[in-house]
């Protein structure tokens, strides 16, 4: 099954950029092998930020508005998002997250993503790679971006060569499991409200609706 990888800009406003970059300029970090599995944890060396309830917030409410990442990842349940520091010489080896990741209710992370805090300018390295069929793909998003990947994907952050990279990352439980379901659903229902934008409630639009819907009922785990 290829990965289904979607970028979406600008999923924090300017303010609430800037405010996420001031909280974590005041806040504390640990050693990021803290939050790693067993065997990331030999790979990977970034810092972590302790848990901060108002930054979380900050994500988790832009996340609930964006419409994209509503329809490409359809959340059941998001895990309180990480925010990861990488200076000179820091780098996040290949790796596969942990299929299920503990807290007060288990969740199966079907879809992991990565928002970018830092202007790719002011740091060098760094990139996202992810690990596909066509062969590995480089990311370095605009500051307030995000990648949205299936946390099945064999992926890693290059060493940062010079600045400093800031990151937020988190993973979801779909309300659809599938990968390929998740995309067809995606597409048809990107499709549905294009359609409505330029043509208003017709019977095309009736129609995708009605597949949608019924496609939904079939695949949903709820």
């Amino acid at each position: 099954m290829r990965p289904v990888i979607i970028c979406i800009g600008s999923v924090l406003t300017a303010e609430e950029l800037e405010a996420a970059r001031r909280r974590l300029t005041a806040a504390s970090f640990v050693d990021g092998r803290t939050t790693a599995g067993w065997h990331a944890a030999a790979v990977k060396r970034n810092a972590q930020a302790k848990p901060s309830r108002e930054l979380q917030s900050l994500v988790l409410q832009a996340l609930k508005r964006n419409a994209v990442f509503q329809l490409a990842v359809r959340p059941r349940a998001i895990r309180p998002p990480l925010f990861s520091r990488y200076e000179a010489g820091m780098e996040y080896g290949r790796h596969v997250d942990d299929a299920i990741m503990a807290g007060a209710t288990p969740l199966r992370t079907d879809v992991a993503f990565t928002l970018f805090l830092s202007d790719p300018s002011s740091y060098g390295g760094g990139e996202l790679i992810m690990d596909t069929a066509g062969g590995a793909q480089a990311y370095k998003l605009a500051a307030g971006s995000m990648i949205v990947y299936p946390a099945s994907t064999l992926h890693q952050v290059t060493p940062v060569t010079t600045g400093e990279r800031l990151a937020c990352v988190s993973w979801a439980q779909s309300l659809v499991r599938d990968a390929a379901q998740r995309e067809l659903l995606f597409d048809l229902d990107t499709a549905r409200r294009t359609l409505f934008e330029r043509e208003g409630k017709n019977a095309e639009f009736d129609l995708l609706s009605k597949s949608v819907a019924n496609l939904l009922r079939m695949w949903a785990d709820v």
